[in-house]
């Protein structure tokens, strides 16, 4: 019987590229069945069930490098701030739970943002968010009376338009978005062709006998972020595109399950548009937003830092700080945003970061109260 070994993190990581390769057109659910298990991507589901290692007690010795490798060391709590700032050259921030919830600004950000500058470290904030472009987000920064710079600021939407451009995607081509304005200004500022975005948020499909809904044939990609005005008629055009199409990409901002729309509760996710268009295509898309490392690689060449040198700050697990620990940066989650301390202590959870604290505020306060 032929055992195929895979670690955990390559089987559970959406952010895995081989299998999610957009040009490979493998069809998981006949080629490699189990990939097909949604469940399989759930970061907190028990490294145990996630490893196709026997357990057998006759076996134990042949796992033993093995094992060792799926033994993840607990999280350190953050006691000494001064010795994580001194050991970095940039901080990447995540932006939701992190910087702001919704609209609201969370305490004492300015003044950490203010102190880490004076220390001369660089700072890049990277949001999984597709719904505004660049310069939007410095408008809000801005509203929030942060001063942060248009090149200082990385969205899932601007990720979008730049893997295009690395893969050289044809001008003749159009992209077909699933999505909001964001990803529009981007694509309009790389040079690419588009339709869809809002202006089909309004657009319905009346089922009669007969009816064949049409689509343009000249679509090489599909992109699906967040989208307050998803629809069926979304659903159906991306799914032409991609299904009939020849060798039309399917390209997700982020596969997250919920985001911040407010600061009172958790909303649904770009990752839940993304999950219908998968749902009907039984395609993986290939994902420029955390944690693939698409926008780590991009970070890294377009400041020409290593990233050894780099901290990864945010709020969740299974994509700000696997978005650090697959660009092999340092990593520190805040407890501000998604996850809650039990949540990281859980004994299902495979993904630690470095470091943890209850916002970025703590810089000061620890700093402080060492003094």
């Amino acid at each position: 019987m032929l055992t195929i070994k895979l670690s955990a993190a390559a089987v559970c990581s959406s952010s895995s590229t081989h299998f999610l390769n957009p040009h490979s057109r493998l069809r998981f659910n006949k080629r490699i069945p189990f990939l097909s298990n949604p469940s399989f991507f759930n970061p907190l589901r028990p490294i145990a069930e996630c490893s196709s290692f026997s357990t057998k007690k006759n076996s134990a010795k042949t796992m033993d490098s093995s094992a060792s490798s799926r033994i993840v060391a607990a999280s350190e709590q953050l006691k000494d701030p001064d010795q994580l700032i001194d050991s970095v050259e940039t901080f990447i921030f995540d932006c939701d739970g992190v910087i702001w919830k919704g609209d609201k600004l969370i305490d004492g950000v300015p003044e950490t943002l203010d102190m880490l500058r004076s220390k001369g470290k660089r700072l890049v904030f990277v949001t999984n968010n597709s719904t505004k472009s660049r310069k939007q987000y410095g408008k809000k920064f801005e509203t929030l009376g942060l001063n942060v710079s248009e090149e200082e600021i990385f969205a899932s939407s601007f990720a979008a338009a730049a893997y295009l451009k690395s893969i050289d995607f044809p001008k003749d081509k159009k992209v077909y978005v699933v999505g909001e304005e964001g990803i529009l200004k981007e694509l309009d500022l790389a040079g690419f062709q588009y339709i869809g975005g809002p202006d089909d948020g309004d657009k319905k499909i009346e089922l009669k006998p007969g009816f064949l809904m049409e689509h343009d044939e000249d679509v090489g990609a599909v992109v699906v972020g967040f989208d307050r005005y998803f629809n069926y008629y979304k659903i159906q055009y991306a799914t032409l595109c991609i299904r009939e199409n020849p060798g039309c990409l399917f390209i997700a901002t982020n596969r997250d399950a919920v985001t911040h729309l407010t600061d009172a509760q958790e909303w649904a996710g770009g990752g839940s548009m993304v999950g219908a268009v998968r749902g009907s295509t039984q395609r993986e898309p290939h994902v420029v937003g955390k944690p693939s490392t698409f926008m780590m690689d991009y970070l890294a060449k377009e400041f020409n830092i290593s990233k050894s040198q780099i901290c990864m700050v945010g709020d969740r697990l299974d994509t700000d700080i696997l978005f650090g620990q697959n660009g092999g940066c340092k990593t520190l989650l805040v407890l501000s945003g998604v996850t809650s301390l039990p949540i990281l202590q859980s004994p299902n959870n495979r993904i630690q970061p470095d470091f943890y604290t209850n916002k970025i505020s703590d810089f000061l306060s620890l700093k402080a109260a060492a003094v």
